[in-house]
């Protein structure tokens, strides 16, 4: 099943090789390579002949069996996907869309009863395979890409060995051929020396090279259908945007056909031909992706559209005060000892000065690994540094300076909520601790719940029992506790889907209203941060590359990198 990819084709004495060569077929089309054409383009298909779908999806209904009877979380559901097109699939989270991916994979958990409908790919019916047929299927007829590549790859084994088990089992190929054909793949999808990435083992390459591998394994199966869940939700947006420039080039070369998955409404209306939106299990709407941002006809796809960030439409119009809140100066991380390395690591900030100021929000972006997150650590004690930071004229040259003022005063959000709550606590011991910590009352938890839109009943529940969006404003809540005049987000709105994603920066700015906190916000969506930063910070590979007003970020003076991370960021077609 499917892998990731992205790249330039491998060139040999005659010039350029497409994919359908590497795959061992001719590519027929004489536009195929050509750079520059629409991400969703399809191939025409032949005039006054009926189509016939490579995927069909007629009046399907699943229900899943918990302790209080049948939860219905598909309903009714009807889609076609035609040879070469690709079908884009929306929704909040909750609605369906994985749980469809995973029934046409027929990897569906065993409390799983499909209750009504069909599910064929071509003139074969998924549900009626035997385990042994479905093996065969697997790959060969019906690939998939997942969400995050480090779980779709065997820590264990090689990425040679991996990838030409698979050409092996779904092409037919004799070991030598199979490996021939996994390195040009690798080359096709931009994997500098290709020989040596099949020598390696998933952990030495990055997320953007497992997804590359998972997509190159994926097209060099030469399947009919590839789902595509989420492929660039766990990667940066110059990383993200990549991948999908080479999903488009493969589907032009393969003609493959695909399904897309994403919660990300405008980068779908980028690559997909029609889009549908799934709405808690039902499709309430099919239209090509242009109509869709240009004339949403249902409730729920306009809510989608009103939640896409776009920077044209400001969020943030005052302006911060004068007063310096914080100030970091020659701030510089390292991880890693010396002792364990034959050369000192490269630091992961390398002399970072930023100011935020009384009431600021201040932006700072870049791709995974620029260190975002390091300066993060560094400003709040998690990680050791070197340089000065000073804060309400105490100066911290180190961790243990950071005394319980200042940890009280900065407080930082995480990602991941399910990684910063614990698990074996119930919301309201959660809240109390920075409450006994700080000074505060615990008559003040349901006031906390107030202020991040949650009832005072949560304070009984348990992590687990809260959405992503419930427990992130559990995590807000938490911070906020404090009384801070500093608030570090690192990354808060990346695993939500776009209206979540919404609904807590409407919280955070009605907090920032209430409170006058500052806030330092870490995130690689451009497009978000252009909408409630006053300041905008720009990191590449440790240094500082721009430091800028949001409102001169159109500016012709900005750095290429910045520029880059621009054209990055999708917007909306239509």
């Amino acid at each position: 099943m499917g892998p990731h990819g992205g790249g330039r084709a491998p060139t040999h004495a005659s010039g350029t090789v497409g994919i359908d060569r590497a795959l061992g077929r001719d590519c027929t089309h004489r536009d195929c390579l050509q750079p520059g054409r629409r991400w969703s383009s399809r191939r025409p298909q032949p005039e006054g002949r009926a189509v016939t779908p490579v995927l069909s999806i007629q009046n399907y209904t699943l229900d899943y069996i918990s302790s209080a009877g049948p939860v219905r979380v598909l309903h009714d559901i009807s889609l076609e996907i035609g040879p070469g097109e690709v079908l884009g699939l929306v929704g909040e989270s909750g609605s369906g869309k994985s749980s469809l991916a995973w029934a046409l994979m027929r990897h569906l958990p065993e409390n799983a009863r499909e209750v009504a409908g069909s599910l064929r790919l071509g003139d074969i019916d998924l549900q009626r395979l035997s385990p042994g047929e479905l093996t065969r299927i697997r790959g060969r007829r019906l690939g998939m890409v997942f969400q995050d590549p480090s779980t779709s790859l065997n820590p264990t084994l090689t990425i040679g060995r991996q990838i030409t088990e698979a050409l092996i089992q779904h092409r037919g190929l004799k070991q030598r051929d199979a490996s021939s054909l996994a390195v040009n793949l690798l080359g096709h999808v931009d994997l500098n020396n290709p020989a040596a990435i099949m020598r390696r083992y998933p952990h030495e390459i990055s997320g953007g090279e497992k997804q590359r591998v998972i997509i190159a394994t994926a097209f060099g199966c030469r399947p009919d259908v590839i789902l595509f869940d989420e492929p660039t939700t766990a990667l940066d947006v110059i990383t993200g945007a990549r991948i999908l420039a080479l999903f488009a080039r493969l589907r032009r070369e393969t003609g493959v056909a695909a399904l897309y998955i994403s919660h990300d409404l405008a980068l779908v209306t980028r690559v997909a031909d029609r889009v549908a939106v799934l709405e808690r299990g039902r499709l309430v709407e099919q239209a090509p992706a242009a109509d869709i941002f240009r004339a949403p006809r249902h409730a729920n796809t306009r809510a989608l559209v009103d939640a896409v960030p776009r920077p044209e439409r400001r969020l943030v119009h005052d302006k911060p005060g004068d007063q310096v809140v914080l100030a970091a100066s020659d701030i510089e991380v390292r991880y890693g000892s010396g002792r364990l390395f034959r050369d000192a690591p490269p630091p992961a900030t390398k002399k970072i000065g930023l100011e935020v100021r009384g009431g600021e929000i201040l932006g700072l972006v870049g791709e995974s690994g620029s260190g975002k997150s390091s300066m993060a650590r560094a400003l709040t004690g998690l990680a050791r540094f070197s340089g000065k930071i000073t804060f309400d004229a105490h100066e911290i040259h180190r961790m243990r300076d950071m005394n319980a003022a200042y940890r009280r005063d900065v407080q930082i959000i995480f990602q991941h909520p399910d990684a910063s709550l614990n698990p074996r606590h119930r919301i309201d011991e959660i809240l109390s601790r920075p409450l006994k910590l700080y000074g505060g009352h615990l008559a003040n938890i349901p006031r906390l719940l107030e202020q991040v839109r949650l009832p005072a009943s949560y304070a009984n529940r348990w992590p687990h029992q809260l959405s992503g969006g419930e427990k992130q404003r559990i995590a807000i809540a938490r911070a906020f506790a404090a009384r801070p005049k500093l608030v570090i987000c690192d990354e808060i709105t990346a695993p939500l889907d776009v209206s979540v994603q919404a609904q807590i920066i409407e919280l955070l700015l009605a907090l920032r209203e209430e409170t006058g906190t500052a806030f330092l916000f870490i995130t690689h969506d451009l497009n978000l941060i252009r909408q409630i930063a006053h300041r905008i910070a720009v990191m590449r590979r440790g240094e500082m590359v721009d430091l800028l007003p949001v409102e001169d970020f159109d500016a012709d003076h900005v750095h290429p990198y910045t520029r880059e991370l621009m054209a990055a960021s999708p917007v909306p077609v239509g």
